[in-house]
């Protein structure tokens, strides 16, 4: 008789890239079961420069990187605002994220915050609040709410685990795009 083969753990480093405070979160995946490993927020408000904020978040990601080994990371895509200096801000941290994963070998995935709550929530206007609310119900964890950009990172992983995985987000059915019912249907076990 064989021994069944083991199915190996993937790990994802998702990351929500901030200029104040960037958030981050960590997924085992497991035969489709997926776990928290960490999260956390990086509090760079405390730097004086922009250039030793950038240092820690750089510095902070790679010890993650070092610690938990990720196998992929997802990260969130800068949305377009009116504010250039501000999308030029989170370019560079998004950059400096990026560049600690590029160092290691560990593939990058992008998606927009829309994508990230649509996947979570069904929802891609939800609130911070639902998104937060949600990731925990779907790792069964009791997450801190006042950790909105941790939770939203780990909603990031959680997105990139499902995009992988083909989860469709709406139904093939002749049903409004996006709508609640479709993804309660579609999605049993990823509702209250």
């Amino acid at each position: 008789m064989q021994n069944p083969v083991a199915v190996a753990e993937k790990i994802i480093l998702g990351v929500d890239p901030g200029t104040q405070v960037a958030g981050y979160g960590i997924i085992a995946v497991q035969a489709g079961v997926m776990r928290m490993m960490q999260y956390g927020v990086v509090q760079l408000s405390k730097y004086s420069t922009y250039q030793l904020k950038l240092q820690k978040l750089h510095d902070t990601i790679l010890r993650l990187i070092d610690e938990y080994k990720p196998d992929e990371m997802a990260i969130e895509d800068p949305f377009f605002g009116k504010n250039v200096q501000a999308m030029l801000k989170l370019g560079r941290a998004q950059g400096v994220v990026m560049a600690a994963a590029l160092s290691r070998n560990i593939p990058i995935v992008e998606y927009a915050p829309r994508r990230v709550k649509q996947s979570v929530t069904g929802n891609g206007n939800a609130s911070k609040d639902q998104v937060s609310h949600m990731v925990g119900h779907l790792l069964k964890a009791d997450l801190n709410p006042a950790f909105f950009d941790a939770t939203d990172a780990l909603a990031i992983a959680v997105c990139h685990h499902f995009h992988e995985n083909a989860i469709p987000l709406v139904s093939s059915k002749k049903s409004k795009k996006g709508a609640w019912s479709a993804f309660v249907n579609e999605n049993p076990n990823r509702t209250l």
